[in-house]
C-alpha cells in the first residue's frame, strides 16, 4: 500500500484507541517526513540509507514505510486492524452528517485544520465544526480574539479553496461556561461564528444551585447553539475518574428545550456525558440533541459511533438529532437565535 497512507492509517488508529500523544505523532512525523517522495526514491533512500537517517523517521516507522513500498501491508498496521474494536452496529451512526465539536492544534488539539478536514471528508461528513476553546481554559490554549480572528480566515479559505466533495467547514467556538453563567468571548466574535458550544470546564464540584444558576445563565444566552458535556463526568482514560456535576437537570433540560438549544451527546468514551438517564431526561423534556466527537485528533472523528449507538439505545430519534440534519436545516437552525 501506499507509506504514507500506511502511517496515516496507523496514526488514526492509534488515535482512536487514545494511544499517547507522542505515539501518534511519531507516525504522522513520518507521513509528513516522506510527503511528496515517490516509491522509487523511497526504495533508493531505503537502500543507501539515507531513509532511516531522516530527521522523523524511527525504527518502527522505518519498518512501516519499507514493508508499504515492498508492495504489502504492513505488520504493524495488520495487528492495529485486527485488535480494533468493532464499533456499534447502530443505522443512527449512518444518518450522521455533521459534527459540532471538534478541536485543532490552535488550542488543545493535535493537528491543523486541513488534518481534521481531510479525516472527516474521508469518513463521509458533510460538515465538521472547528470548536476550539476559549481564552479562559488557558491550560488547553484557548484561543483570543486575535487569535480566533486568525483561525476564522484559514476556515473560509479552506472553504473557498477546496475541491468539491469535501467537508464544509463551520466556524465555531467551544466556549467556556464562566462562573457567572456568562459565555467567555466578545459579543462581536460570537456574532462571526457559525456555531457556539457552551461548556462547563472549572469548578465541576460546586453546588447544585450554583452550577444550575451557572448552566441556565449560558442557554439562555442567545449565541448558544449546543450545550456541551453538561456533567463534566470522566469514567475511564488516563485522567482518571470524576464525579458527574450536580445541577437541577429538569431545569436545565427545560431551559434548553424553550431556547432551541441542543443538549450534546458526548461521544468519546471517557466521557459517556450525559449519562443514560439524563438522555432520557432531555428527551421527555422535548430537548434536541447533538451527537458529537468532541474529536482532538482525525482518529477521534470516528467515536460518533458509540454516541449515536446510545443516543438509539435511548431512544432518542433521528430527526431530534440535529447532527443528522442536511446543512442548510442545520444552518437555518444555528443562526435562528442569532
Amino acid at each position: 500500500m501506499e507509506p504514507q497512507a500506511a502511517l496515516n492509517e496507523i496514526a488514526f488508529l492509534l488515535e482512536y484507541d487514545l494511544a499517547p500523544r507522542f505515539k501518534v505523532q511519531a507516525f504522522r512525523r513520518a507521513a509528513s517526513a516522506i510527503e511528496g517522495m515517490t516509491d522509487a526514491q523511497l526504495r533508493e533512500r531505503i537502500a543507501d540509507g539515507r531513509l532511516a537517517r531522516t530527521k522523523g523517521i524511527g525504527d518502527r516507522t522505518f519498518q512501516v514505510i519499507t514493508q508499504a513500498v515492498e508492495g504489502g501491508v504492513p505488520d504493524y498496521l495488520v495487528a492495529l486492524r485486527d485488535r480494533r474494536p468493532e464499533l456499534p452496529d447502530s443505522p443512527l451512526a449512518e444518518e450522521l452528517r455533521g459534527d459540532l465539536h471538534t478541536h485543532t492544534e490552535w488550542s488543545d488539539g493535535t493537528v491543523p485544520i486541513a488534518a481534521m478536514a481531510d479525516a472527516a471528508t474521508a469518513l463521509g461528513r458533510e460538515c465538521l465544526a472547528i470548536t476550539d476553546h476559549s481564552p479562559h481554559l488557558t491550560v488547553a490554549n484557548g484561543l483570543s480574539v486575535e487569535r480566533l480572528q486568525q483561525q476564522l480566515s484559514d476556515i473560509e479559505e479552506w472553504n473557498q479553496t477546496t475541491d468539491d466533495g469535501a467537508v464544509t467547514l463551520l466556524k465555531g467556538i467551544e466556549v467556556d461556561i464562566l462562573e457567572d453563567g456568562s459565555l467567555d468571548q466578545t459579543r462581536e466574535m460570537l456574532g462571526r461564528l457559525d456555531v457556539v458550544t457552551a461548556s462547563v470546564h472549572s469548578k465541576l464540584r460546586a453546588d447544585a444551585p450554583t452550577m444550575t444558576a451557572r448552566m441556565l445563565g449560558a442557554v439562555r444566552d442567545p449565541a448558544t447553539n449546543v450545550l456541551g458535556h453538561c456533567t463534566g463526568r470522566l469514567v475511564r482514560g488516563s485522567r482518571g475518574t470524576r464525579p458527574q456535576s450536580e445541577f437541577d437537570a429538569e431545569k436545565v433540560f427545560a431551559a434548553c428545550a424553550a431556547n432551541d438549544v441542543a443538549v450534546e451527546i458526548n461521544s468519546r468514551p471517557e466521557r459517556q456525558d450525559p449519562p443514560d438517564d439524563l438522555i432520557a431526561m432531555a428527551l421527555d423534556a422535548g430537548c434536541l440533541f447533538s451527537i458529537d466527537s468532541d474529536a482532538h485528533a482525525p482518529g477521534h472523528l470516528a467515536f460518533v459511533a458509540l454516541g449515536a449507538a446510545r443516543a438509539e439505545a435511548a431512544g432518542v430519534p433521528a430527526d431530534r438529532v440535529v447532527t443528522t440534519w442536511p446543512l442548510p436545516r442545520l444552518r437555518d437552525w444555528l443562526a435562528s437565535r442569532r
